[in-house]
């Protein structure tokens, strides 16, 4: 890994970052001239001033998208065409990988080490993936007998809208834009106005690798403007939307004021790492544990905030994850030895510390970390509570930050009871050295990722979304994600006559 002064050294070449939107192939400033600034939050220092886009820009962009789609200029293309572009598009940011990694860490606070070892990778596999999925997608003839042939196609849907979040700008760009380019779509994305400046670099790359103009525009704002406008549009077909419940309520309510536009939600989270009384090698878990919830500094939808452990391993696994713990240090987010970087916000950090003094208040008991300081910087160090009952605020809402909650159960019939109780479903973390009692285990748990003896959320080949308030309406990633930016078409020919 290249040392701080390296990532300091990229940081200075990247001192005047674009900051226009881009629409129809070019750059350019908001209708109404507005602007608003990024700021670096392990710094406080202003990073830029980015054009605020409203309804005007909103509909410029939309007009360029379905201008093009109408046109063919990317959904006509053969799928073998729009495969080689796609792949030229990952090389592209490959090149650009570590300048691309460092305006991503000053934008959002992440880490470097994860910015190049993780993001930017991710971004180009995911793109990769769908590129070779793009020639691979059949059409079906339907059991229809002699005298008739039924067609099942699948078409792209026209104007595909997504509304990224702060917390993995480029890689939920990935998930995101790589199977709606690949199935032929046109774009208008619009990026977290904490996290905008990663994807207008993008949007460079995808013009300079052969995506027509008008395929692929990017609108930054507020989301009480830029994404308001974008859920009300009459002409966008889809959105698909990663972000708090709370938002992802509002465009539902925008697409039934509008024209009933497919809303695929990817919401929050409050998942459990569950641990059954025949869990072994503890050390292998408290590892799991703590990369489970401190991960992207707990900024992260399937962060395990909760760890539901059986009474019997309780004190020895909590010694293991304290002491795993110390290993996680926050600072700098271009120092490569640093796995915790800063808060994204001064508001979102103020959540945090208020989650904190919560569970201090309703009787939770500190064991590490807790003390919040925001005069060096948005930094709050791993914090984990004891003696957390199912009803505390930290045992049921979603933190967002590096705070670990832990609850002590008697038997593994609570400890499943116990991880169901959340009004969300997105992903938990099961562990027993018992496969079949894993196997039962995981089909009783209420989420859209179930992992056994590890921490994750699958790979590109599976599908990834939630139960409950944690998703609707589609899935990101697999062959899956496809459904959401297509139409299914049967088409039925008679041959009687």
């Amino acid at each position: 890994m290249p040392s701080l002064a390296h990532f300091e050294a990229i940081a200075a070449s990247l001192s005047a970052p674009e900051t226009r939107a881009f629409i129809g192939g070019q750059f350019v400033d908001a209708v109404e001239g507005a602007t608003f600034e990024s700021i670096n939050p392990a710094t406080g220092k202003s990073l830029a001033h980015i054009a605020a886009c409203g309804a005007q820009d909103v509909d410029k962009a939309v007009t360029a998208a379905r201008t093009s789609f109408q046109a063919g200029l990317w959904s006509a293309l053969h799928p073998g065409e729009r495969k080689a572009i796609l792949q030229k598009f990952a090389d592209l940011i490959e090149e650009q990988a570590e300048q691309l990694a460092v305006l991503e860490s000053l934008d959002s606070g992440k880490p470097i080490a994860d910015c190049t070892g993780i993001d930017i990778p991710e971004l180009c596999h995911c793109i990769r993936w769908y590129a070779e999925a793009t020639d691979k997608l059949y059409d079906q003839l339907s059991p229809s007998g002699h005298k008739a042939v039924g067609m099942i196609k699948r078409e792209a849907i026209g104007v595909v809208g997504t509304v990224l979040p702060w917390n993995f700008p480029l890689m939920m760009l990935g998930w995101k834009i790589a199977p709606a380019l690949a199935a032929g779509n046109s774009m208008v994305i619009k990026p977290a106005e904490e996290t905008s400046l990663s994807t207008l670099y993008v949007a460079k790359l995808a013009q300079d690798a052969g995506i027509p103009d008008g395929v692929f525009n990017v609108v930054t704002g507020l989301g009480q403007h830029a994404g308001q406008a974008m859920g009300l549009h009459n002409d966008i077909d889809v959105i698909s939307f990663t972000g708090s419940t709370e938002v992802g309520r509002l465009f539902l309510k925008y697409a039934a004021d509008s024209n009933l536009k497919r809303i695929v939600l990817e919401c929050g989270g409050k998942n459990p790492s569950v641990v059954l009384e025949d869990a072994g090698d503890l050390d292998a878990v408290a590892e799991q544990v703590t990369g489970a919830v401190f991960w992207n500094m707990g900024e992260n939808c399937t962060s395990n905030s909760r760890l539901i452990v059986h009474e019997k391993h309780k004190d020895s696994l909590l010694n293991k994850v304290l002491n795993k713990t110390g290993e996680w240090k926050t600072g700098n987010p271009l120092d490569p030895h640093h796995q915790l970087g800063a808060m994204i916000s001064k508001t979102h950090f103020d959540k945090v510390a208020g989650y904190i003094e919560t569970g201090k208040a309703e009787g939770a008991k500190i064991v590490l970390g807790g003390q919040v300081d925001d005069r060096a910087g948005l930094f709050i160090q791993p914090t984990v509570f004891d003696k957390v009952t199912p009803n505390m605020t930290i045992a049921k809402e979603e933190i967002f930050g590096p705070v670990l909650s832990i609850i002590t159960v008697p038997s593994d019939e609570e400890a499943i009871s116990v991880a169901n109780e959340s009004c969300y479903g997105l992903q938990a973390s099961l562990f027993s050295r018992d496969i079949s009692k894993a196997h039962v285990a995981a089909q009783k748990l209420q989420a859209g990722t179930v992992t056994v003896n590890c921490y994750g959320e699958g790979d590109i080949t599976t599908p990834f979304g939630g139960y409950k308030l944690s998703g609707f309406g589609g899935k990101d990633n697999g062959m899956q994600a496809f459904d959401q930016y297509t139409e299914t078409k049967t088409i039925w020919i008679d041959l009687s006559t």
